[in-house]
């Protein structure tokens, strides 16, 4: 089957399927959320708090705020618990809401996670601490000592080495999952034997999630239960029926809607994330602003190449 063979019904929205029993803690499209900015440089929370309700009623179970798509480096602390504080206003009680609150500095990252931990939201994102390369035993006694200092907020472990510098390894995975409120992971190695790795050897009730939109559907098929995506922002609907679509058996639609968004996942991580989706929503009508630097606005080049994908794709309406 090809995207072309899938009625326009099944590509516009979705419905829950039949045949999932229980959902997981997140869900199964998590949405890690861009940070929209102003003109002047400061975010634009009220853009934010919009963004944010676009998504939870397009396809999105759960908002990561403040994760690698919202630009963490390049915030402070206060923007960071600001815009956690508007995206519950805007969502809380609609959507679960993850708190990005890692830190190279496990000080820094208990501090954040237990101010957050206050305002009630759903969960922390816990980045891998970049650039200064703990050895194993620290990336274990840098998340234990997290979770033992917020032990009623649930906790998502995030690896991302192709950023951090710092592959956490499933040893180090299997564990942190014997940890009570340590009770999943977003998963951006690119590394399918280690996806596996964590699948076979980790608790069934902890949850994988996939940190690259390409690598959805392999991972689905070796244990992850969903994604936390960038792709989400423009196609939250097709990712959540691809997903549902799996699950329940019906691998060939799901393949459909994979191949239909692989020109949408490449292009959007043609150049550092999330440069290219803001160049998207900025075409939607979205006011997110560029990205701040050390980023950089995208080239004349890339701008032509997300605005074709869009319209080829549908998502973008014709001048």
């Amino acid at each position: 089957m090809t995207s072309a063979d899938i009625p326009t019904s099944t590509l516009d929205g979705f419905q829950k399927a039949d045949g999932l029993e229980t959902e997981p803690r997140f869900g199964r499209v998590l949405t890690a959320m861009a940070t929209p900015f102003l003109p002047s440089g400061g975010v634009n929370y009220p853009e934010a708090e919009k963004l944010a309700n676009y998504l939870t009623d397009h396809g999105t179970d759960t908002i990561a705020v403040c994760g690698t798509t919202g630009e963490s480096p390049a915030l402070t602390w206060d923007e960071e618990y600001d815009l956690f504080k508007a995206v519950k206003s805007a969502v809380g009680g609609k959507a679960k809401i993850l708190a990005g609150t890692g830190s190279n500095s496990t000080q820094e990252a208990i501090e954040a996670t237990q101010k957050a931990a206050k305002l009630g939201l759903d969960g922390s994102l816990q980045v891998v601490p970049y650039y200064n390369k703990p050895p194993q035993a620290g990336l274990a006694g840098h998340f234990s000592a997290i979770a033992k200092a917020v032990p009623d907020l649930p906790i998502m472990l995030y690896n991302v080495p192709g950023r951090t510098s710092c592959n956490l390894l499933p040893e180090t995975v299997v564990q942190l999952a014997a940890i009570p409120n340590i009770v999943a992971i977003k998963e951006a190695s690119g590394n399918l034997d280690q996806v596996s790795e964590i699948s076979r050897l980790c608790p069934n009730d902890f949850e994988i999630y996939s940190g690259d939109d390409s690598l959805t559907l392999p991972m689905l098929s070796i244990g992850a239960v969903g994604v936390v995506s960038v792709t989400s922002h423009l196609a939250g609907n097709l990712l959540q029926k691809m997903v549902r679509a799996y699950q329940t058996g019906q691998v060939g639609e799901a393949t459909a809607l994979h191949l239909r968004l692989v020109p949408l996942f490449k292009v959007l991580f043609s150049v550092t994330s999330p440069i290219p989706l803001k160049i998207a929503l900025e075409l939607q009508g979205w006011k997110v602003g560029n990205c701040r630097p050390p980023l950089c606005e995208g080239s004349s080049e890339l701008k032509q190449r997300v605005r074709t994908t869009l319209l080829e794709l549908g998502m973008l309406t014709v001048d």
